[in-house]
């Protein structure tokens, strides 16, 4: 499976921003669907996850409220909607995919959010 991320960029305090992650390859394998983050000097992060099927999603309490992931299975893709943004949301966000049959993970390049005050 691979995945590749977009939609981040520069955006100010209480604003949004939609990141979006393309996948390909073995799709059909993936039961779990992810975000996650990184901030410097941190370690990564979950931030939200959505069940393949049954579209089931989980967030970190951070973010609970303030952001949404989706999935559009005609366009295997996965979307993060990111509103109130806030400072503390600055990191490399990163997708991801869980195939348990396989017992694999897949990780995207990664896309840079920066949230100025």
């Amino acid at each position: 499976v691979q995945l590749v991320e977009s939609g981040g960029g520069l955006v100010q305090t209480g604003g949004s921003l939609r990141l979006s992650c393309a996948a390909s390859g073995s799709t059909g394998s993936v039961n779990v669907w992810g975000w996650y983050r990184r901030a410097p000097v941190k370690q990564r992060e979950l931030v939200a996850t959505i069940i393949s099927g049954r579209g089931t999603t989980n967030y970190a309490d951070s973010v609970k409220g303030r952001f949404t992931i989706s999935r559009d299975n005609a366009k295997d893709t996965i979307y993060l909607q990111m509103n109130s943004l806030k400072p503390d949301d600055t990191a490399v966000y990163y997708c991801n995919a869980a195939s348990l049959g396989l017992g694999s993970l897949y990780w995207g390049q990664g896309t840079q959010v920066t949230v100025s005050s």
